[in-house]
């Protein structure tokens, strides 16, 4: 391979959508740009096939290094395969795009494949026909050792194979707000002195594994000891997800104590994290959580699931509370022992940032796909 190799990044969505998957792809952009400004690449170019043009935000990368195809699926291909053949490396964002990297492999095996593993939607099964193409892949860039480890036994890849890579914290998150917002308790009914559990996900009827309704619970056994107890639902919800859980709500004579948000724009996330004493999500499907960094980030408390890649976020419990999703009794103790000793467990900023900033990401990365250092 080429010292200081071209590198081209094939995405779904990078800027024009919410996400998860949205995050890794900016953050990646942003370093792998970073990395040719460095002279550690040489070119980089970032093709979206559902993006547009105008939907860039140049404080990531220039607009020269993008391409956005509005979802014209068969110009993306052709055009990726193009481009694909003139590069060292090509990297997938998704597990979708393998066989717009299976013709890339076809048509120039000498280039280097490099798929990026989020979680569930590589956890399996795939098709035979997708595992084929898997297989063509020089390398897969998992964000967890759950997800490494949950592909290595699905789909007996070699672990040398695999690398992992960690999300990271994004560059551009607003800087942590030190009061509660008084906006925001008027908006929603709190009060200064209510302790404020919170958890950020989109409700959705069909996926239902984030944990939410143990804590739902726990707040219910919780309530009379704690009066002052709010839970805050921070997310999209859908009708079916909002009916059940407003009737399970019902049942357990909560309502006073629980809050959903709906939607909320990235924007004024920080003020909510603000607003909370405990970030709360034992969740048992979580390729890694990016929510819980950024929670960490923003000075919160944090439990999770100690099942999936949630272990690797609170980097195996340094940085938190790590329970077993199925365990409700389990997650209310975790919760009250947060409540008795609540200042035992503010993450320390500076750590997280070591573990989890874009620094350490970008020169993960480069290590990653060149096994060489950042240059000095």
């Amino acid at each position: 391979m080429a010292a200081n190799p071209s590198v081209l990044m094939l995405t779904l969505n990078v800027f024009s959508a919410t996400g998860g998957i949205e995050k890794v792809c900016r953050v990646a952009g942003k370093s792998l740009y970073d990395l040719k400004v460095n002279a550690d690449i040489k070119e980089v170019q970032i093709y979206s096939m559902y993006d547009r043009d105008t939907d860039i935000q140049e404080k990531y990368f220039p607009a020269a290094v993008f391409r956005g195809f509005c979802g014209s699926r068969l110009q993306y291909i052709y055009q990726a395969v193009l481009q694909g053949r003139k590069s060292n490396i090509v990297i997938l964002s998704h597990i979708n795009l393998i066989l717009v990297g299976f013709l890339v492999k076809l048509f120039s095996p000498g280039t280097k494949l490099v798929l990026f593993a989020h979680g569930i939607e590589v956890w399996g099964p795939l098709s035979l026909v997708r595992k084929y193409m898997l297989r063509k892949c020089n390398l897969i860039l998992a964000v967890s050792r759950y997800t490494r480890d949950t592909m290595h036994a699905q789909y007996h890849i070699p672990l040398q194979h695999f690398f992992v890579l960690n999300n990271c914290l994004d560059p551009f998150l607003p800087e942590p707000v030190i009061e509660k917002p008084a906006h925001l308790g008027h908006q929603y009914g709190i009060e200064q002195q209510d302790t404020v559990l919170l958890t950020l996900t989109r409700l959705a009827y069909k996926e239902r594994y984030k944990g939410y309704d143990h804590v739902l619970y726990s707040v219910q056994q919780l309530k009379a000891d704690y009066p002052g107890i709010k839970y805050l639902l921070v997310g999209k919800y859908d009708d079916a997800e909002k009916k059940r859980l407003d009737k399970i709500i019902h049942q357990l004579g909560i309502q006073a104590h629980v809050i959903f948000t709906g939607f909320v724009e990235d924007a004024a996330l920080a003020a909510h994290f603000a607003l909370a004493d405990l970030y709360v999500m034992p969740s048992k499907k979580e390729g890694f959580g990016i929510v819980f960094i950024e929670a960490l980030y923003y000075g919160l408390p944090v439990i999770a699931g100690n099942a999936d890649g949630s272990v690797d976020a609170l980097d195996d419990g340094r940085f938190g509370l790590l329970v077993n999703p199925e365990d409700a009794p389990g997650i209310q103790n975790a919760i009250q022992h947060f409540l008795e000793n609540r200042k035992a467990y503010i993450p320390a900023r500076e750590a997280v940032e070591d573990k989890f900033g874009f620094s350490r990401y970008r020169q993960n990365l480069l290590y990653a796909l060149t096994g060489k250092n950042i240059s000095a």
